[in-house]
């Protein structure tokens, strides 16, 4: 049985966004004086989408409240720096190309915000995968199949 269709997550699969998701949560961190994270220590935060990783990120104990505005200074900071330092693996442009050549349909799906995946796809992938889904309202989260039933739709 041949494959017809692939679907990726997006960071830390096609994309390096490791980076700049350690400069956001430091910036939205610094902003309440609360102890930063380390690099390797956002690394085994993300894949959950922004608000799990700040309730990781924040020490235990912070207030909602106080978690729910740090994640506001996280999602303005990210949202004008989220391609700073962001890039694509090396091999990952080429490779969609092939996989493009040979007939194959791609599709992105991500925790990560829907706005922020859309563009991402845009400036890196848009010539080889016409289809990005994020996370948004009404959608449940990956694991859950309700992005990957969107993308197979498009």
């Amino acid at each position: 049985m041949k494959y017809t269709t692939l679907l990726f997550d997006l960071d830390g699969t096609l994309l390096d966004t490791l980076t700049d998701l350690h400069l956001a949560v430091f910036h939205a961190l610094h902003a309440y004086d609360m102890p930063q994270r380390s690099l390797d220590e956002v690394r085994m935060m993300v894949g959950n989408g922004i608000k799990k990783l700040i309730d990781r990120a924040v020490p235990d104990g912070t207030p909602p409240e106080k978690t729910a505005q740090v994640l506001d200074v996280f999602r303005d900071y990210y949202s004008k720096n989220s391609r700073i330092n962001t890039a694509p693996y090396d091999g990952i442009p080429v490779t969609l190309k092939l996989l493009s050549e040979k007939g194959y349909k791609m599709a992105v799906i991500s925790n990560k915000i829907d706005s922020a995946v859309k563009e991402l796809n845009r400036d890196f992938f848009a010539e080889y995968i016409p289809v990005a889904i994020g996370d948004r309202e009404g959608m449940r989260k990956k694991p859950s199949p309700d992005s990957l039933f969107e993308a197979m739709t498009l």
